[in-house]
């Protein structure tokens, strides 16, 4: 049974404590790199599926955030993806490490 205390369900006490761990976990620049073009594409794939009528296309949508992220981390981060253990976290630290290369805050 999963507590009500997000501290002891994921390791860290909120997403603003999580998020320096996250960076941490990708300071490859080929890594942050993948994430970003993962991330383009994921939008990318909704905006199209939206605007055609395809909604079968979201399907594609894990596989290429997911894809993209997991070749970083497996061959050029050589560590473990967040998402195992931190899935929303990790979710949320995603788009907003993408917002942070967008507005110049992390490197690319």
């Amino acid at each position: 049974m999963m507590s009500d205390d997000p501290e002891k369900n994921t390791g860290f006490a909120s997403f603003s404590e999580f998020y320096p761990f996250y960076l941490q976990e990708h300071q490859n620049l080929v890594c942050r790199r993948l994430h970003y073009i993962g991330s383009w594409l994921v939008l990318i794939v909704v905006v199209a599926s939206i605007l055609s009528g395809k909604l079968w296309l979201l399907v594609l949508v894990p596989v290429i955030g997911y894809g993209f992220a997991w070749v970083g981390h497996f061959f050029f981060e050589h560590n473990k993806p967040a998402t195992f253990k931190h899935p929303l976290y990790s979710f949320w630290g995603d788009w907003v490490m993408f917002a942070d290369i967008l507005r110049g805050k992390v490197s690319i």
